[in-house]
């Protein structure tokens, strides 16, 4: 267990050296409840103005503007990438917070008075509510300029749900000198007011990869004439579908799915090409490796047994998401003092979608919180992450707020991490 040590004691309010890390978190929790307009006002504003991956522009903007009104300098990271830094008045370690901020391109279901502005996307993943929650937790450390030591670097990342913005971040030096990151992802399936905190594997890894098969086009006719690309690509979703089933223990998960299929052009020709477009997820750095390469081969044997060619192009999107365990129990002893012991769900399921903060991750030791945002009262909902029906329970904002608050907080005044 991590201890604490005041280093001014007459700032905290302490008579002797020894903090009150719990009162600590208590006084942050008021603060952030006492600001739930202002993270409710945030995140609706992101929420109207909705932006895909990589075109987060106006949101880059608005987050500049935020920050700077807390008086926290930023920089751009590429096109729409943003860091900022809060340095404190004595030297000491420094950790990291990130937020998400990309929107889908779905068109919302559900007509509200925040509801999105921009034809054809909707923040329907609740990265609108992440993005409020590091503004939230920025604001909550900024009145503690003088009582903390070392800085907290927040990291704003574009394109997550294109699996990018993590590896141009740290490209930039957003992990430098970094010993904890905490990241936070809204989960309707928790109740507000409770934590996932889950020691070890959270979620899978995903990767994309697209098979472009070649073939050769004749009459229907005349098959012999041709090479039927179709075909070929139809054995290939049988053959990988296979591998799963056949070549892997059914006690550790693996996926490779299929989500798109494109061939042909007319219904009495052969197809000339094919194109494939899946996902892998796995639970390993070794069976992530062992899936990519059963593709690659499997894809290529089954074209070549037909006559035919394939080709296969891969997009990583991240590594499986293994929260690190010691930092993980320092996550939940703040969550216990801040919600109270019984609320913090140690055991949520393994999920097979993924998260880029999984890079981060393979790098420093931190962890990645589950914030409980479900309710069954209108106007909050259950409803699935990508769903175009989807809303939080804006009520959850103030926990998330103050938990990445006073775990930084924590970690700057840790004896030793």
């Amino acid at each position: 267990m991590i201890t604490f040590t005041c280093k001014k004691p007459a700032a905290l309010g302490r008579p002797s050296g020894r903090c009150d890390m719990d009162q600590i978190i208590q006084t942050i929790y008021g603060d952030a409840r006492a600001m739930a307009g202002q993270l409710s006002a945030w995140r609706r504003d992101l929420h109207r103005r909705p932006e895909p991956s990589y075109e987060e522009f106006e949101t880059a903007a608005y987050i500049e503007a935020a920050l700077g009104a807390l008086g926290i300098p930023s920089r751009r990271v590429g096109k729409t990438g943003v860091i900022a830094e809060l340095r404190f008045s004595r030297p000491g370690r420094t950790v990291a917070m990130r937020a998400d901020m990309d929107a889908l391109r779905l068109t919302e279901a559900v007509r509200r008075e925040y509801g999105s502005q921009v034809p054809g996307a909707m923040h329907a993943c609740g990265h609108d509510g992440h993005v409020a929650c590091l503004l939230g937790a920025a604001s909550l450390l900024s009145r503690r300029r003088d009582e903390l030591a070392g800085q907290v670097r927040f990291l704003f990342q574009p394109a997550e749900e294109m699996g990018g913005g993590a590896n141009e971040l740290m490209a930039a030096g957003a992990l430098e000198g970094v010993s904890r990151i905490f990241g936070l992802h809204c989960a309707p399936d928790l109740s507000t007011g409770t934590v996932g905190l889950t020691p070890g594997l959270n979620n899978a890894s995903v990767d994309q990869f697209t098979i472009r098969v070649k073939g050769r086009s004749s009459h229907v006719s005349a098959p012999q004439m041709g090479v039927d690309a179709l075909y070929i690509a139809s054995h290939i979703v049988v053959a990988l579908q296979s591998l799963v089933t056949r070549m892997t223990s059914p006690v550790q998960p693996l996926l490779i799915g299929v989500g798109t299929f494109r061939a042909g052009t007319t219904y009495n020709a052969l197809a000339e090409s094919a194109v494939l477009e899946g996902t892998n997820r796995a639970v390993s750095v070794a069976g992530r490796q062992w899936a990519k390469e059963k593709v690659d081969e499997t894809a290529r044997t089954v074209a070549a047994l037909y006559g035919g060619s394939a080709e296969v192009a891969w997009q990583d999107f991240g590594a499986p998401l293994i929260n690190d365990p010691g930092a993980t129990a320092e996550a939940t002893r703040v969550a216990d003092a801040l919600l109270g012991p019984g609320h913090v769900v140690s055991d949520r399921a393994l999920s097979m979608s993924g998260d880029n903060f999984a890079d981060y991750l393979l790098h420093v030791p931190g962890v990645y919180a589950y914030l409980g945002t479900g309710c069954d009262q209108n106007p909050c909902t259950r409803e699935s992450i990508h769903s175009t029906s989807f809303d939080l329970d804006e009520s959850a904002l103030p926990i998330g707020a103050a938990l990445g608050a006073s775990c930084a907080a924590s970690w700057l005044m840790a004896d030793s991490l």
